[in-house]
């Protein structure tokens, strides 16, 4: 089992890192802390897809196909559940999907980057997957 995660995440930084030079973005720690798009592209999209509907090259890979977040709204009765949502990029809550929180994929990342920027960079991705609704 512990081989089959350590592959699992082994190919979704891979993706990831892959899927953010074909869109020539740079690491999130470089970016600004308000690009939530640059972030997005980054961090989220391997699995997610660049336009945020679960079809990222990392998605096959998984056990559970990823969530469509253009739907985030609709699946919550036409409102965007922004504090929900910024507590999952948080870390505050957990997505099963994802892992538990010392998953490389999301770990301590928004924790340690830049901790005075954190809450920034947080409302920076919530607007953006807020901004991709249908």
């Amino acid at each position: 089992m512990a081989r089959v995660v350590l592959a699992f995440v082994i190919l979704a930084v891979a993706s990831g890192a892959a899927y953010a030079q074909n869109i020539k973005q740079t690491p999130m720690k470089r970016t600004p802390a308000s690009d939530g798009p640059a972030m997005y592209n980054a961090y989220c999209a391997s699995c997610h897809g660049l336009a945020g509907v679960g079809d990222g090259p990392a998605a096959k890979a998984l056990a559970k196909a990823p969530a469509d977040l253009t739907r985030i709204s609709a699946r919550n009765g036409g409102t965007f559940p922004e504090t929900r949502i910024r507590r999952y990029i948080e870390g505050a809550d957990e997505i099963s999907a994802h892992g538990s929180r010392d998953m490389p994929v999301w770990g301590t990342l928004f924790r340690n980057l830049e901790r005075d920027t954190m809450p920034l960079r947080i409302q920076a991705l919530a607007d953006f997957l807020k901004s991709i609704q249908q």
